[in-house]
C-alpha cells in the first residue's frame, strides 16, 4: 500500500498538480484504504495542523514584509548598504547580499526578500553591465538568508514541530547565516576580477553617513525583534505582530510611504501568500498521521541506529534528503511531514534538536534556488527574464559556497551550539 501511495504522489508531481494538493489527495486515499482510521480524520488534523499560535506567526512576517516593501523600507535598506559598498568592484553585488543579511532580520521570509531586493538590485546591476545571470544568482542565492538569519518562518515552524526553543534557534541561526553572507561575498570577490565587474560611485562620508541615519529605524528593527525574544519580552508570534505594528507605524509616519488606501491590496497580497504554505502545512500534517500509522519513524530510527558512521554519516545522509525534497517541496511542508519521522533518530545517535533544526534549515533553504521548485529562483528569474537553466547557471557558484559551509555545520554539530549555550543557557 505504502509502495503505492509514493507512485500516486510522483504522479501527481509529475503532472503539474500543485504540492498541497498532492499531499492532500495522497493523504485522504491512503487513510480512505484504512478502515482503522475514519475518514474524518484527515479534516481533522488538517486543521488541528494550523491551529496553532505559533503558525500565526507565518502570515504575520509575510504580512510585515509586505508593509516593508511597500513603505520603502527595503528601499532605505537598499540605499544604505549600496552607499557603504557600492564603491567598490562588484559593489552592487555587494549591497545585494548586505541587504538581504539585513532583511534576513526584519522579514523572515525569503521570497519577500527576492521580491523586494530583486525588483530593484536586478535592474540596476543590469544598468551598471553585470551580467544577468549574475545579477538573478546573487539575488536569488542571498534571499535563502532570509531563512537562516532569525527571526526566520521555517525556524519557527521547526520549533513548533520539534518542541524545541523558538530563542535557542534563532540564536544558533546568526553565526552560520552571517558565514553564508560572507561566504557569497567571497565569491563575488573571486569573479568581480574575473568578470571585471563594474566600480560604483564613491559616496562621500558625509552622504553615507545621512544615508545610514535615513535607515536606523529600518537598522533598528532585527535588535528589537530579536532581543524581545531573547529577553523573554515576547514570543515569536507576538514578535511577527511587533514587526508588523513597527514596518506600519515608521511606513506611515516616518519614511511617509504607505497610504491607508493601500492597505486591503497588502493584505489581500498577505493573505494569497500565507495562504500558499498554509495550506500545504495542512496537507501535510494530514499525510503525518498516515505516516504515523505506519510507524515511519521508528522504523527509520531503528535504521541509522544500527548503521555505523554515528551523527555525522546520519547529518550528511539528512542533508542529500532535505536537499532532494527541496527541489519539488517548500520548507513548511517538508518540516512538518518530515521532521517527526527523523528527529527520533537523530536524538538516539546524541544529536541535538537544536542543531538537527539548523541543518534542516539551511538545506530547506537552498531548495528555493533549486529546480524545479525553487522559488526565490522562479520569482528572480522573473524580474530578471531569464530562463530557469540560466539562472540556475548563474547562483551554482553561491550555491557551492553554501554547500561549503553547510558540510561544515554537519561536520562539527557541537562546535556551533557552544557559543549561544554559554551566553544565553537560559534558551537552552
Amino acid at each position: 500500500m505504502a509502495a503505492l501511495l509514493v507512485v500516486l504522489f510522483i504522479v501527481l508531481i509529475a503532472i503539474g498538480v500543485p504540492i498541497s494538493f498532492s499531499l492532500g489527495v495522497v493523504s485522504f486515499a491512503g487513510i480512505f484504504a484504512l478502515p482503522q482510521i475514519p475518514n474524518a480524520v484527515v479534516f481533522s488534523k488538517m486543521f488541528n495542523g494550523l491551529n496553532s499560535f505559533t503558525l500565526l506567526a507565518v502570515p504575520l512576517f509575510i504580512l510585515a514584509a509586505n508593509l516593508m516593501n511597500e513603505g520603502a523600507i527595503t528601499d532605505k535598506l537598499i540605499d544604505c548598504c549600496t552607499a557603504l559598498v557600492g564603491r567598490f568592484r562588484g559593489g552592487l553585488a555587494y549591497a545585494n547580499i548586505l541587504v538581504s543579511m539585513i532583511f534576513a532580520g526584519i522579514s523572515g521570509s525569503s521570497q519577500a526578500d527576492t521580491a523586494g531586493v530583486g525588483k530593484v538590485f536586478i535592474p540596476a546591476m543590469d544598468k551598471q553591465g553585470y551580467d544577468m545571470e549574475t545579477s538573478v544568482g546573487v539575488t536569488a542565492t542571498s534571499s535563502t538568508l532570509g531563512s537562516i538569519i532569525p527571526p526566520s518562518i521555517i525556524m519557527v515552524v521547526y520549533a513548533g514541530v520539534a518542541n524545541v526553543s523558538t530563542g535557542a534557534l534563532f540564536m544558533t541561526g546568526i553565526v552560520p547565516g552571517i558565514l553564508l553572507g560572507l561566504a557569497m561575498m567571497l565569491v563575488v570577490r573571486f569573479y568581480s576580477k574575473k568578470k571585471n565587474f563594474p566600480v560604483g560611485e564613491k559616496v562621500p562620508l558625509a552622504a553615507a553617513l545621512k544615508q545610514t541615519a535615513i535607515s536606523l529605524p529600518a537598522l533598528f528593527t532585527p535588535i528589537l525583534l530579536i532581543g524581545g525574544i531573547v529577553c523573554g519580552w515576547f514570543t515569536p508570534t507576538e514578535s511577527a505582530a511587533f514587526a508588523c505594528m513597527y514596518a506600519l507605524v515608521i511606513g506611515i509616519f516616518f519614511y511617509k510611504s504607505i497610504k491607508i488606501s493601500r492597505l486591503p491590496h497588502i493584505l489581500i497580497e498577505t493573505m494569497k501568500l500565507s495562504s500558499l504554505s498554509l495550506f500545504a502545512l495542512a496537507s501535510a500534517n494530514a499525510l503525518g498521521e498516515l505516516l504515523s500509522y505506519y510507524q515511519l519513524n521508528m522504523i527509520i530510527r531503528n535504521f541509522f541506529v544500527a548503521l555505523p558512521g554515528g551523527k555525522i554519516f546520519f547529518l550528511f545522509i539528512v542533508i542529500v534528503f532535505f536537499m532532494f525534497v527541496g527541489t519539488f517541496m517548500d520548507a513548511v511542508p517538508a518540516e512538518i511531514l518530515f521532521v517527526p519521522i527523523i528527529l527520533p533518530a537523530a536524538v538516539s545517535l546524541g544529536i541535538s534538536p537544536i542543531m538537527l533544526g539548523l541543518i534542516t534549515v539551511c538545506t530547506l533553504s537552498l531548495g528555493l534556488v533549486t529546480p524545479p521548485y525553487g522559488l526565490c529562483l522562479l520569482l528572480a528569474s522573473s524580474i530578471g527574464n531569464l530562463s530557469i537553466e540560466r539562472s540556475f547557471k548563474g547562483c551554482l557558484p553561491y550555491f557551492i559556497s553554501s554547500l561549503v559551509i553547510l558540510v561544515l555545520l554537519a561536520l562539527f554539530p557541537d562546535f556551533w551550539l557552544m557559543i549561544p549555550a554559554s551566553l544565553f543557557p537560559n534558551l537552552f
